[in-house]
């Protein structure tokens, strides 16, 4: 998820910044518009929570090791343009301070993280929660899936962007990267579903994505 500078071609580069940049316009004139002086410090604490959870490494397989994205608990929380502008601010700074992915492909990584790994992944998450029961397991069940899904799909347009680059063939890529964080998104499911846990018994109403429990069944 943090590619860095020399991997993706200029085309490729350009390409993902204005798509992201896009996005970013979209979210900040939605977040002028919609946001109370109250959920503006829940962006903040969503966006610390993401960034302290994503330098901490969990070993995979092979010598490899994963991290926390947090894209789908973040659109849960905070609704999806709301977490595409966190994914960003999150990753800008994980470039520029830390140096963690390059800053020509800044646009790309957002892009992967935000765009894909965010919006894409709450249009799964929605429909999963669509089929789901209307329970909070059901809740849970459907936003752990969507994340494990994001990390997946995030990490396919990831070989994309390489592969339209000309670092390495498509089909030769793609295998192993999806493979890899397809365990990864295990650890994203895992933790997505103790936060949101713990968010809906303690604080239901912070979550934007809300719920409606099905009827008890009559006795």
């Amino acid at each position: 998820m943090h590619i860095p500078d020399g991997f993706l071609s200029f085309e490729v580069n350009a390409a993902t910044s204005v798509a992201s940049a896009v996005c970013c316009a979209v979210a900040v004139r939605q977040a002028n518009r919609t946001l109370s002086e109250r959920q503006v410090p829940m962006l903040g604490v969503a966006g610390a929570f993401i960034f302290a959870a994503q330098m901490l490494n969990f070993p995979v397989a092979g010598g490899t090791s994963g991290h926390f994205l947090g894209a789908v608990l973040a659109a849960v929380l905070l609704g999806p343009l709301n977490a595409c502008l966190v994914m960003a601010i999150v990753f800008g700074i994980q470039c520029l301070v830390f140096a963690d992915g390059g800053l020509t492909a800044l646009g790309a990584n957002i892009f992967n993280a935000a765009v894909i790994g965010g919006l894409l992944g709450y249009v799964i998450f929605k429909a999963l929660k669509g089929l789901l029961p209307k329970t909070q397991g059901g809740f849970i069940a459907a936003a752990s899936l969507a994340s494990w899904a994001s990390i997946v799909l995030a990490s396919a347009m990831c070989v994309v962007e390489l592969a339209i680059s000309g670092m390495t063939p498509f089909y030769q890529a793609l295998a192993p990267m999806t493979l890899v964080h397809a365990v990864i998104g295990i650890g994203e499911a895992l933790i997505t579903a103790m936060v949101l846990t713990a968010v809906l018994n303690t604080r239901p109403d912070l979550i934007a994505s809300r719920y409606q429990l099905s009827p008890a069944p009559a006795i």
